[in-house]
């Protein structure tokens, strides 16, 4: 299937599709060869294996795909419960389908019934979007969440993201701020010079408050994810952009980036557009557009491979999206957003791969009960802030 339309299909089934990505997949899906093509994607990729061949699906898929064809003209989020009633039954929450693995029997559905053990009432982990705390040089504490703003002649916050007057300075001392994205929580920050960050759950960046006009910027992702539009260096006397860690540094040529770099975790650099060298003190690699570069904690090696760009940053849209991920990646991923400790009853269950698009505004309860309805996990039990599948 063409990339563009596949990205149009799970936008508009993650309530991220615009007024124009319907006219366009309306206009492909006229064709019946496509409408084929959208319909065995929708049970290939987005239907629940195990109930692929239910009568009723198909009519569900049938539906959903005439959804499509009146609403091209609606911005698809404006029509959330209507879209909601018509979406096949795996397409409602968060989509996931599993596929063989090697630890265990994927022919047929789990035959035990599978059971919900639910001991606090208030199961319904929930997380604000937006929130953070600011350190300042001297060590003062600012916490940064909605509906409380923070006001000096350097920065401003709404509440939703921090901005820094646009300057550079002529000293030779540099002060520096930290960001931090505790567990549940996400922001973006536009600094001095230009360039925009998205901070995702559990980050901590340090940076300046102001550039040294001329010279190298350097901003240093302390651990988390974060996604860099990064202010080209023409604009800056040929100043380049760098972005540290412990493990690796990563020098920019004006683009767009997100780095994975979170504490115990190899180092993983995607490349949107542009140009950034990584390196250590092992070894130096380019990266091109569409291209991933792994840093392993265990042996210090970078390698490089073809990726799908939109499954590693769509975290940065409000979307998470897994691409032959485990059920382990999956719910570490869950863990930060939804501040919840998981834990695994049988270690076969982490190994289970799944493709999926869940949207960050999911209820984690629903996203497992989707996963449940897999079969392959026979229950999951929610107490406070700790989940337990089993």
């Amino acid at each position: 299937m063409i990339k563009k339309i596949e990205k149009l299909i799970v936008k508009y089934i993650t309530k991220s599709a615009t007024s124009s990505d319907l006219d366009k997949l309306s206009e492909w899906v006229k064709n019946p060869d496509n409408e084929q093509m959208f319909k065995d994607y929708i049970q290939t990729h987005y239907a629940i294996t195990y109930n692929v061949n239910n009568p009723e699906e198909k009519i569900a898929i049938e539906k959903f795909l005439g959804t499509i064809k009146k609403e091209k003209s609606i911005v698809y989020r404006l029509k959330r419960q209507s879209i909601l009633k018509y979406a096949a039954a795996a397409v409602l929450i968060g989509i996931l389908t599993y596929y063989s693995t090697n630890s265990l029997d994927t022919n047929s559905p789990a035959t035990t019934t599978p059971v919900i053990i639910v001991n606090n009432s208030n199961n319904n982990v929930e997380t604000e979007r937006n929130k953070a705390t600011l350190t300042l040089e001297d060590g003062t504490v600012i916490d940064l969440e909605k509906n409380k703003t923070y006001q000096t002649d350097r920065v401003n916050s709404t509440g939703k993201e921090l901005v820094y007057k646009t300057e550079n300075t002529a000293k030779s001392e540099v002060t520096y701020n930290y960001l931090t994205i505790p567990r549940g929580g996400q922001f973006y920050v536009k600094l001095s010079d230009g360039t925009e960050v998205w901070l995702n759950s559990e980050s901590q960046l340090k940076y300046p408050v102001a550039f040294i006009e001329g010279i190298s910027r350097e901003v240093e992702l302390v651990y988390g994810e974060a996604y860099f539009d990064v202010s080209p260096s023409t604009d800056h006397q040929g100043a380049k952009f760098k972005v540290v860690n412990q493990n690796q540094e990563v020098e920019v040529f004006g683009t767009e980036f997100n780095i994975k770099a979170y504490k115990n975790e190899d180092v993983i650099t995607t490349l949107v557009e542009g140009k950034v060298t990584v390196s250590n003190s092992f070894s130096k690699q380019n990266l091109l557009p569409n291209q991933q570069s792994k840093l392993s904690l265990k042996n210090k090696n970078i390698t490089i491979n073809q990726i799908n760009v939109y499954s590693e940053i769509s975290w940065k849209k409000g979307i998470f999206s897994f691409k032959s991920k485990s059920l382990k990646e999956i719910m570490t991923t869950l863990s930060r957003w939804y501040d919840v400790d998981i834990l695994f009853t049988n270690t076969d269950l982490e190994k289970i791969k799944f493709n999926g698009v869940l949207s960050k505004q999911d209820n984690v309860k629903e996203i497992l009960e989707t996963i449940k309805n897999t079969n392959f996990i026979n229950a999951y039990e929610i107490t406070k802030n700790k989940i337990i599948i089993k």
